[in-house]
């Protein structure tokens, strides 16, 4: 590793240090590129649970920012509260891959997602030498939110009570401004509030993509534990349009788990996000990768 800028003027400094010199200079215009700029990231699966992956997560974030890039982090926490749940003998119950939420549940989902997770989170990218401040959904009326309809999947398409899960119906960003505009990360856990004051569980791939559209983003990065969007022959995707996003929703060759993902990065394009990306959290250094690269790292989407 580069110790100083001493290390990049030295001539007789070795190959490794004259290879990273060359990606600092490779950099440049995508760092012209984004100066200024607002990113949004979802932080969750692999990711966010591998010690490895989420260290190097808390350097990425924090090296966006000191480079003049405004990231903006809204973090997952599914097994955390399934084990904190589970461990407090509160049984769960899911209808098509969402978890049915009733009060006890939502204090607890509160509880370890704008209480455990999200100060961990905030930690790595603190460490790393940024400034990241933890925040909830609920911190400045930031995700306002109302009960989420849920039809059932089956052939009755009968709605579904999930309880306290809910869906964005509007987001107040002034809270994001001030943060960003005192030099300091927003770390957001995806609890909403309700009309009347009640707490909702908002999914994190909604909750960001919904953030990102009200905030204008440059991008919205999407870490998931896939490559990204696969063409029928498994091969990746690098860019899709949104009508032809769209187009491969309807044919089926978007499909499953991947189908709302792409939906959700359809919605923050629409909204007014400049682009949204699907990539895989399980390689490391996947942002910078996507960022500063000619190549990128997964699926982009665009408007157009």
């Amino acid at each position: 590793m580069i110790k100083n800028v001493a290390d990049i003027m030295n001539p007789d400094m070795n190959d490794e240090g004259q290879q990273q010199a060359a990606l600092l200079a490779s950099a440049l215009p995508f760092l012209r590129r984004y100066a200024g700029d607002t990113i949004v990231v979802k932080y969750g699966g692999h990711a966010m649970g591998k010690d490895h992956l989420s260290s190097a997560f808390g350097r990425d974030i924090a090296l966006l920012k000191l480079v003049g890039i405004n990231p903006i982090v809204v973090h997952g926490g599914g097994p955390q509260i399934s084990a904190m749940l589970g461990r407090l003998e509160i049984a769960s119950r899911f209808v098509d891959g969402l978890r049915v939420t009733d009060q006890a549940a939502i204090d607890v989902i509160e509880m370890v997602l704008s209480g455990s997770v999200n100060k961990q989170v905030a930690d790595l990218i603190n460490r790393a030498g940024a400034l990241a401040v933890g925040i909830s959904g609920k911190d400045g009326g930031l995700l306002q939110a109302k009960r989420l309809l849920h039809r059932s999947r089956d052939a009755s398409q009968e709605p579904v009570d999930l309880g306290f899960v809910g869906e964005p119906v509007k987001i107040d960003p002034r809270v994001l401004y001030s943060l960003l505009g005192s030099g300091l990360i927003p770390v957001i856990a995806p609890i909403g509030v309700g009309e009347k004051g009640e707490t909702y569980n908002i999914n994190a791939d909604t909750a960001a993509g919904a953030i990102a559209g009200s905030v204008n983003a440059s991008r919205l990065l999407m870490l998931t534990d896939v490559a990204g969007v696969l063409d029928e022959t498994g091969k990746l995707i690098p860019e899709l349009t949104a009508e032809e996003a769209q187009r491969r929703i309807a044919d089926g060759s978007i499909s499953g788990g991947m189908i709302p993902k792409v939906e959700t990065c359809l919605a923050a394009v629409k909204a007014g996000a400049s682009a949204a990306v699907i990539l895989d959290g399980r390689v490391p250094h996947a942002c910078l990768l996507e960022l500063f690269t000619h190549k990128g790292s997964g699926t982009l989407i665009r408007a157009s």
